[in-house]
């Protein structure tokens, strides 16, 4: 059984490397977020809009949810594409 030696060097290049890797995974725009369903307080949160408004989104069909005992769970994905359906609406006025 062959031995290796690790020395400080290897081990602050070995971090330098790893920070670079995590770097790169975080702007990359294919990354996922860790939660895939938000709770509504967390929505609320994102968008920077009160319950009514949230409400008023559900009922109109603007963002849909589903209900999971007695609370509202919103996609991820639905919440990103409102987002940016207001970006671009923003700049077009």
């Amino acid at each position: 059984m062959a031995i290796e030696i690790v020395t400080k060097e290897d081990l602050q290049q070995f971090k330098a490397d790893l920070f670079n890797e995590l770097k790169q995974l975080l702007k990359s725009p294919s990354a996922q977020p860790v939660k895939q369903w938000l709770k509504s307080y967390e929505v609320r949160q994102m968008l920077g809009i009160s319950r009514g408004t949230l409400q008023t989104l559900h009922i109109n069909g603007t963002l849909k949810a589903s209900k999971v005992g007695g609370l509202m769970f919103y996609a991820y994905e639905d919440i990103a594409k409102l987002m940016q359906g207001q970006n671009k609406t923003a700049r077009n006025k």
